[in-house]
Formats: C-alpha cells, sequence, structure tokens
C-alpha cells in the first residue's frame, strides 16, 4: 500500500497513531531547542541571564511565524493536491514554498541586524539584561536559514507521508543541541553565547538533512529547478492557507512583548523569568498536541479532498480525545508538582517562590486546551483559512491582550497570571459553536454523496 492509499483506506486510528506519534516526538524535540536553552542558561548562568532569554522569545517568535506561514501553508496544499491525485502541482508548490522560504528568509537576516537592540527592548529588555538578550540574538541571526528551511521543509516531508523522516530531523538537531549546549557552557564557558551556537549548529545539520532526503529517490515530491519560479497563484494558496498559523505566532510575539512589559511594571527581572519557565513548562505540554495537530492535518486534508467525509470526521474526534486526555494530564502535574518542574530550571528560593505561583494561575485552564487547539487546525486543514485563523487569534490576539491589558492595572502582578486563562476560556467556547455548525455542514455532505 502506498502512501496515498494509506491515506484513503488505512484505519483512521491507526493512521492517526502513525503520523501523530512521530510528529509529537518531532514537536516535543523541537520544542528542546528553546527548553534546553532555558535550563543550561538558568542552571549554568543565572537568573538574570535567564531573563534576557526571555526577551528574545518575541523575536524568535517572528522567525517561527514566517517559517509557519511557509511551511504549514505550503503543506497544508500539497497533502490537499497529493489527494486529488495531482502530483505535478504538489511539486509546483513545493518548489515554490523552497524559494519562497529562501527569499523571507533573506529578508529577516538584514532587517534582524539592523533592528535588533531597539527590538529587544521594546520587548522588555533591561540594563540588567541587554547584554544577554544582544549575545544570544547576534548569533542566532547568523543561522537564520538552518532555522527556517529546516522547520518548513519538514512539513513538506509529513505531507508527502513520511512522518518518521521528519521526526528524525527535528531529534538530529535536538540531540545536537543538547550535546553542544553541555560542552559550551560547562567545558568551554561560553556563557549564552555557547547557548546560541549551540543552537545554529543544530538547526543547521537538522536542515541538510531535510533537503537531502526531498531530493532523494526515497522522496515523493522533490524541488525541481522548473517550479521553483514563483507563481503568483501557488504563493497566494500558501499564504491563504499559513496566514492562521503565521498570525498566531506574530501575536504571540505581541502577547509576550505585553506580558514582559507588564512583568517588568508590576514585578522586576525575575518576573520575567518566571514566566520563562511557565511558557517552558506549558511546551512540553502543548507540542503533544501541536504533534497531533500535524499528525491529523495530512489525514484530514486528504480525505476531505477525496470526500471521504466520514473518515475526517472520524480523524477529527480521535485528534480531540487524544488532545484532551494530553491537557487534562498537564493539568494535573502543573497543579501537583509545580516546584519539582521548576527546579530543572532554577533553584533560587525567590525565583521558585514567584513561579510557584504564578503557575498555578496561569495554566488552569490547561483541561480545555487541547479541544480549542485541534478544532482550530481542523479549518486549516480542509482549507478554510478565515476561520482556522480566527480562531487561532481569538486565544492570542483578540480575548488575550485585551485582558493584559485590563487585568495587570487592577490586579497588579496576579492579572498578568490571570490573562491567558480568561483568554482561553472565552476562546474555547467560541470555537465549540463555530466546530458544531460545521459538523453540520459535513454530515450534509455526506448525505449528498449517497444521494448523487
Amino acid at each position: 500500500m502506498n502512501r496515498q492509499e494509506e491515506l484513503r483506506n488505512e484505519r483512521v486510528g491507526i493512521l492517526l497513531l502513525k503520523y501523530s506519534i512521530p510528529a509529537i516526538v518531532g514537536m516535543l524535540v523541537n520544542a528542546l531547542y528553546n527548553i534546553i536553552d532555558r535550563m543550561f542558561v538558568g542552571k549554568g548562568v543565572g537568573e538574570l541571564a535567564l531573563a534576557g532569554l526571555g526577551v528574545t522569545f518575541p523575536f524568535m517568535t517572528i522567525i517561527m511565524a514566517f517559517s509557519m506561514l511557509v511551511g504549514i501553508g505550503g503543506a497544508a496544499l500539497t497533502s490537499i493536491k497529493l489527494g486529488e491525485d495531482k502530483r505535478e502541482e504538489a511539486e509546483h508548490i513545493l518548489g515554490n514554498s523552497f524559494v519562497l522560504m529562501l527569499i523571507i528568509t533573506a529578508i529577516l537576516t538584514i532587517l534582524s541586524f539592523i533592528f535588533m537592540e531597539p527590538l529587544l527592548y521594546s520587548f522588555g529588555a533591561s540594563e540588567d539584561t541587554i547584554h544577554f538578550a544582544t549575545d544570544y540574538t547576534r548569533i542566532i541571526i547568523f543561522g537564520l536559514f538552518g532555522n527556517t528551511i529546516g522547520f518548513s521543509m519538514s512539513h513538506a516531508i509529513r505531507a508527502q507521508g513520511y512522518p518518521i523522516i521528519s521526526m528524525i530531523s527535528m531529534l538530529i538537531g535536538a540531540i545536537t543541541n543538547i550535546v553542544l549546549d553541555a560542552v559550551f557552557i560547562y567545558i568551554f564557558d561560553m556563557g549564552i553565547k555557547g547557548v546560541a551556537y549551540a543552537t545554529i549548529i543544530a538547526q543547521a545539520l537538522s536542515a541538510i538533512f531535510v533537503l537531502a532526503f526531498i531530493q532523494s529517490k526515497k522522496s515523493t515530491l522533490r524541488i525541481h529547478l522548473r517550479y521553483m519560479k514563483l507563481s503568483k497563484k501557488v504563493v497566494l494558496g500558501i499564504f491563504s492557507i499559513g496566514m492562521s498559523p503565521f498570525a498566531m505566532q506574530l501575536a504571540a510575539s505581541v502577547v509576550t512583548t505585553i506580558s514582559n512589559r507588564s512583568l517588568k511594571n508590576y514585578g522586576d527581572d525575575l518576573a520575567i523569568s518566571a514566566m520563562s519557565i511557565i511558557s517552558s513548562v506549558a511546551m512540553i505540554f502543548f507540542m503533544p498536541i501541536f504533534g497531533i495537530n500535524q499528525g491529523s492535518q495530512p489525514i484530514i486534508g486528504y480525505n476531505y479532498g477525496a470526500k471521504q467525509y466520514d473518515r475526517v470526521k472520524k480523524a477529527l474526534k480521535l485528534a480531540v480525545t487524544a488532545a484532551t486526555t494530553i491537557s487534562v494530564l498537564g493539568f494535573i502535574v502543573v497543579q501537583l508538582f509545580p516546584e519539582f518542574l521548576i527546579s530543572f530550571f532554577n533553584d533560587s528560593p525567590r525565583l521558585m517562590d514567584i513561579t510557584n505561583y504564578g503557575m498555578r494561575i496561569n495554566l488552569i485552564t490547561f483541561p480545555i486546551i487541547g479541544f480549542q487547539i485541534v478544532t482550530s487546525n481542523y479549518f486549516q486543514a480542509i482549507g478554510k483559512a478565515k476561520i482556522s485563523m480566527f480562531l487561532s487569534l481569538s486565544r492570542q490576539v483578540i480575548f488575550l491582550i485585551p485582558a493584559l491589558l485590563l487585568l495587570p492595572p487592577i490586579f497588579k502582578l496576579n492579572g498578568v497570571w490571570m490573562a491567558a486563562p480568561v483568554a482561553d476560556a472565552i476562546a474555547t467556547i467560541t470555537t465549540g459553536l463555530l466546530i458544531w455548525r460545521e459538523m453540520r455542514m459535513l454530515d450534509r455532505k455526506y448525505q449528498l454523496l449517497f444521494e448523487n
């Protein structure tokens, strides 16, 4: 059974496991870039260095946004075209995605060098943390091509039906990063610069592996020179679908900036360090959910394109169940063992107290997050970019930014911790109403197939 026949005919539960497990491992591994960096910085460099690393997060999120714009947008289109048995069009999308990512990365590299320091101050850096932030960011900018190409093209591999290969590419990067972090910090005493060098070397190796596979005989699709000339129709299609995760990531950057400023105003640099730890802990549980999203996307996209709507519904139901299970587990662990989780990053009593208190409040809506994330991704997988973008932005912009602006003046530092759960609750209700309507429409399409 080839990859396309498998997506069309294999049992949905088996497919979801086959595609999601490698994606979950891959997403967790990808998250380890940030998490491990924060662990080594918090333990090996210090609390202020951790705050300095925290203020670089909006910059890293912006870079990730552009990778998702092209990578996820191109992968979703590729899955649909493969489902429609249009291989040549799928290769056209792949070639355009690659060139588009090269152009965007070149522009980002130039702009980042020019505006780096003003950006870092706007993201919440202080006089005590700016040198840590600039030391890290300056080196990261040199490695942007490895970052963006590796991440975006790994989505193209997954869209073809090779989730394990995509996972291996991320494993190569993460393992390299962990080893080099330890070597550069504890052996060569390079501090936060060592963490940055470890990251760009690891990402470069991952990108090389990804490109080598795509151009190998094992790959269903390859990058061909004839498809590298940008097509307006293809680029607009990529942007249309990729705009939802792109907007969500940009919004995350804005949110982090507002959050960092509020943390500094109502707390201090250690409050920023605390939020860095909280976001790292949350990432550990979010990444498996994002992995389920990535695993379900080609299944949903392919079968939607093939008009097998019963399989689409089953894939969504199983994905929501798995994601909710993970989010409930995350809630239990965070509420019962916060000190254990925090200890991986820093042992300072004051930082421990701030983080412990903030984490319990900030992550209190964990049980409902799995449903909201997976159902938002469903609309992206079937090409309904506007709805997907709205739902993704509902957590990160439409509800969260107002909460961050309104609650801290009233509740001070507690207001910063409270903003995310308030936004999550409202966004989940909104998403539930829209997915209920979508499922009714899908039922009608399924009935029409039999009537005709």
